[in-house]
């Protein structure tokens, strides 16, 4: 049986209730009869024609919430007050604030912060503005930028709605890292104007994460930006899936004891993640890589409306191999999808070579449901969490961004993914590497430790750190 799209959770629904009109028992049914499971049963006030309640109802996806409340809804004598869930409380407010490190608690603390103390900072940093990243908050501190045009599993939904998004974003930065991160969601989706204002706003930033913003413009945002900044910027929709697909991918190969160079591999999804994916499995040295979309295997020399597609077939599918993903898919060891769900069949996984590898990364639903495959795949991956093997960006970021502020790195590089790639597999031991357990746990702490120490070597091997080299003083990272 497939799994259902979201999470359990809770609703508390406040009832005013005519007990001369309607009777708990009809209220227990509806809500039962609607998917809903009672928890608990709270009165709040009463008097002897009329009753309040509030009901926990534990529901396992909004629609069954959504449901429970119609249904309530058309019950004579019955009034729904209020509906809220502990998603909801969760975010109210928001879900991050900004905490002074030090208090003010006198006029002395107060010249020392602010005026006039401040000025000789201020001037120090006008004289040398390298030093901003010692005396501002900009050592430790990444913008999370957005138009809200790409979010993942609800698509253009602007940048207001993007908001929790990013929030959620900064919060694992700041627990899995110690970064500090701004949401920052831009009212534009013109791609001179996008790229202006991060320019604008760059010197208070000591990286920038680019979240969420579509294709192709994403692809341009990136290259501008790199080119313009002196500090890193990382669209993790494309970067942080592709290093956390290596990481899963090389491990998933020890298993079956294949090499990545001698395995045929077939992408389905050639939009920013599946461009990505394959310019990162290429420099790990993967040599044969066919990339799938609606139109078929991309092959060589075909002229393509998407520019995009003419280069990434230029450098992919070397047997010019053609037709839809059920062609392409005979014989090859891998299988990655960063495309939708039902593109993979079990008929197609039939015809892959022994052992077959399973990347169905879509989200919320993936390429194929795993429980439909798991006798004929000997290891399948997800973007999900309710399944083994979950591929998931929170694995990359914060450790990745962690060691470019703390060498002062100016670019990221391909040698700094592929380093990080290499981290994450290595979490994972010899003795707890199998088919359920490729990639570890976002929770381990080993994590974002050994990706930060992998780039922060990574660019001093490229050059590209700034911060004296202090590695030999001290004996470690």
């Amino acid at each position: 049986m497939a799994k259902s799209l979201g999470s359990s959770t809770n609703i508390i629904i406040r009832l005013e209730i005519d007990k001369n009109v309607c009777t708990f028992a009809q209220i227990a049914a509806a809500i039962g009869e609607s998917g809903g499971d009672i928890v608990a049963i709270d009165v709040i006030r009463g008097t002897p024609v009329s009753t309040v309640r509030d009901i926990t109802v534990n529901v396992y996806d909004g629609s069954v919430g959504d449901r429970v409340v119609k249904r309530l809804k058309q019950l004579q004598g019955v009034k729904v007050v209020n509906v809220s869930d502990q998603t909801f409380l969760l975010h109210l407010g928001g879900k991050i604030e900004m905490q002074p490190k030090v208090p003010i608690r006198n006029r002395d603390d107060l010249s020392r912060v602010y005026t006039p103390g401040v000025a000789r900072v201020c001037m120090a940093i006008h004289e040398d503005p390298s030093s901003a990243f010692t005396l501002t908050i900009k050592r430790d501190t990444v913008a999370v930028v957005s138009d809200g045009t790409a979010v993942l599993g609800l698509g253009d939904i602007g940048p207001m709605a993007a908001m929790p998004v990013m929030e959620g974003k900064a919060m694992l930065f700041k627990q899995l890292a110690n970064v500090d991160a701004f949401p920052i969601c831009l009212d534009t989706q013109d791609t001179d104007e996008i790229v202006r204002t991060i320019q604008a706003i760059a010197p208070a930033f000591g990286g920038i994460n680019l979240e969420d913003i579509s294709a192709p413009r994403c692809f341009e945002i990136e290259q501008r930006l790199k080119e313009n900044l002196d500090i890193p910027v990382f669209h993790d929709d494309q970067h942080g899936t592709a290093v956390v697909l290596l990481a899963g991918l090389l491990n998933a190969l020890k298993i079956v004891g294949k090499r990545l160079e001698d395995c045929k591999i077939v992408l389905c999804g050639i939009g920013a993640a599946g461009m990505a994916c394959t310019d990162i499995l290429l420099a790990a040295g993967a040599n044969n890589i066919i990339g799938v979309d609606r139109h078929g295997a991309l092959v060589r020399g075909v002229q393509y409306e998407n520019e995009a597609w003419n280069g990434y077939a230029a450098k992919t599918n070397p047997n010019g191999e053609q037709g839809g993903i059920q062609d392409v898919i005979q014989g090859a060891d891998v299988f990655i999808g960063v495309s939708g769900p039902g593109v993979l069949k079990r008929e197609h996984v039939e015809t892959m070579n022994e052992d077959p590898i399973i990347f169905a990364m879509a989200n919320p639903m993936p390429e194929i449901d795993p429980d439909e495959i798991e006798d004929i795949a000997r290891i399948i991956a997800t973007g999900r969490s309710d399944y083994p093997n979950q591929i998931n960006n929170v694995l990359c970021f914060p450790g990745l961004f962690r060691g470019l502020l703390d060498c002062r790195a100016s670019k990221v590089t391909y040698n700094m993914k592929l380093a990080a790639a290499q981290a994450i597999a290595e979490v994972v031991s010899e003795e707890e590497l199998n088919e359920m357990y490729i990639i570890p746990s976002v929770f381990n702490p080993l994590v974002v430790t050994k990706v930060r120490d992998a780039v922060v070597n990574a660019a001093y091997e490229d050059g590209v750190a700034r911060r004296r080299d202090y590695r030999e003083n001290t004996g470690k990272l």
